[in-house]
């Protein structure tokens, strides 16, 4: 019976650990997720301006 009991503690406490670190990685997930909203926002948002232009190292700008 005791056996029994040091497997069940032993459980309980791995899936107390478990579930403490899909709560830290939802947290993450939920702020990588907002981060990348804004982003997208921000991307939209130049698009949608006209100065969303990417210039390369080796591409001179059309000004000159």
């Amino acid at each position: 019976m005791q056996h029994i009991e040091e497997k069940l503690a032993h459980l309980t406490r791995t899936v107390e650990d478990l579930s403490e670190i899909v709560a830290r990685q939802q947290t993450e997930i939920d702020k990588l997720t907002r981060r990348v909203q804004m982003l997208m926002e921000r991307e939209a948002q130049r698009e949608a301006e006209g100065s969303g232009g990417v210039i390369y190292g080796d591409e001179r700008p059309p000004h000159y």
